[in-house]
């Protein structure tokens, strides 16, 4: 049943929020650079804990360093209906990827405090570890353990580029906590995010009703050649890790072609070594994300990724070693909880669209352990995962208030107002 209220957030505080955690990171772009486990991470959750505790909740903290601030429930014994995103920004990142959703979050148990509305069910605000997986692969990984996808032993020993380890950064920080890490019920989950893609500023629709998610599938792969000297070296007897490596781009990009049009393909990260201007590169490393709505499409789109990079490797006279080290098939986000942000956005008089996400978010892991939704709002020309990051506040005031109103509907209001 829907909640019977058209209760509305505070947009201007919940903007202020927005602007004051983007302080911690901020680039001279505009953007933000925050990423997981940095002195800047520890400083943004250290912000995020002072505010949840001056909203009244009680601040844990779990062995992956996710964070949950607790409003009590009439009855606190129920399993909590939880919302959140994540604080941690790519290194060119921008204000709202994540923060919008952990922000929104927070302003929706300040305006129930406001108007001292009492729910059923407890409200927990959510902010999940490492889900941009920019420092850490693979992404989402702390909601992943969370839901079951990972073990804790996996995600402490992932490593940055530098060799760190995911475990020791997070003690480093002190936001190791003690709290185990899922294994309790959730009543439902609900996640705001801007869209990060150009569909609903385009056809100017208020707020994204987001029925899924697409499949993902990450790789690191490794190219090994010989070094050799650039000037001496004949062409027809060099083994050119580089070469091979581009090779490997121009192929992931005709895969993401031939699986149009909802197909993405795309190689983020190269490192070369030894780098230098008068050495034959030796060895490359490089990573691949695959993403497609359709399960079966994904696979075909690994099959050929694993045949065109025998096929490259031979020529090349390189050898290789592949790791696949995220995989999620699509994921759909359950209907009670699709249809409560439906509800929502038609009782406040919003135009709707459905969609599906072509990003990953910690939602998706908390879809095969609860009901779970995402709402989304439109970003400025679709750009995410930039400095030039931008949404209106308008925007973010409506994918808030669609929020609190869906979060109301499963949490149940049982006083207030």
């Amino acid at each position: 049943m829907a909640a019977e209220t058209n209760l509305r957030i505070n947009g201007k505080r919940l903007w202020s929020s927005l602007m004051e955690m983007a302080k911690i990171g901020a680039t001279p772009k505009g953007g933000v650079n925050r990423l997981t486990l940095t002195d800047l991470d520890g400083k943004s959750r250290d912000l995020f804990a002072t505010w949840c505790r001056d909203a009244g909740c009680a601040v844990s903290v779990d062995a992956m360093g996710s964070m949950f601030a607790r409003r009590p429930g009439a009855d606190d014994m129920l399993p909590p209906v939880m919302v959140g995103s994540h604080l941690d920004t790519q290194p060119t990142g921008g204000k709202f990827d994540g923060a919008l959703g952990v922000m929104a979050a927070l302003e929706v148990v300040r305006t129930l405090n406001d108007l001292d509305i009492r729910t059923k069910h407890p409200i927990e605000v959510a902010m999940w570890t490492n889900e941009e997986g920019s420092r850490f692969a693979p992404a989402m990984v702390a909601s992943g353990v969370f839901a079951g996808e990972f073990t804790l032993e996996q995600g402490l020993a992932s490593k940055d580029v530098d060799g760190k380890t995911f475990g020791d950064e997070l003690t480093r920080i002190g936001y190791a906590g003690p709290l185990p890490v899922g294994g309790r019920p959730v009543h439902a989950f609900f996640e705001l995010h801007i869209e990060q893609g150009p569909i609903l500023e385009e056809a100017g629709i208020d707020i994204g009703i987001v029925t899924a998610a697409n499949g993902q599938k990450w790789y690191e792969i490794t190219l090994t050649g010989v070094e050799s000297h650039a000037g001496p070296t004949p062409m027809n007897r060099r083994k050119d890790a580089l070469v091979g490596a581009a090779r490997i781009v121009e192929l992931v990009n005709a895969i993401g072609h031939a699986h149009d049009p909802a197909a993405c393909a795309t190689v983020g990260m190269v490192q070369v070594h030894p780098n230098s201007r008068n050495v034959i590169p030796g060895q490359v490393f490089l990573t691949v994300d695959f993403r497609h709505p359709q399960a079966a499409k994904l696979d075909s789109m690994d099959r050929k990724l694993r045949t065109g990079l025998t096929e490259i490797v031979a020529k090349a006279g390189l050898t290789y070693e592949m790791k696949l080290v995220a995989d999620f098939p699509p994921q759909p986000f359950e209907a009670s909880c699709v249809e409560a942000v439906r509800r929502a956005a038609a009782q406040l008089g919003l135009s709707t669209r459905e969609i599906t996400s072509g990003a990953g978010h910690d939602a998706v892991y908390m879809a095969r352990v609860c009901p779970t939704a995402m709402i989304f709002t439109p970003c400025i020309d679709g750009i995410s995962h930039n400095e030039a990051e931008d949404i209106k506040p308008e925007w973010a005031t409506a994918g808030t208030d669609v929020l609190i109103q869906a979060v109301l509907e499963k949490a149940e209001i049982v006083g207030g107002q």
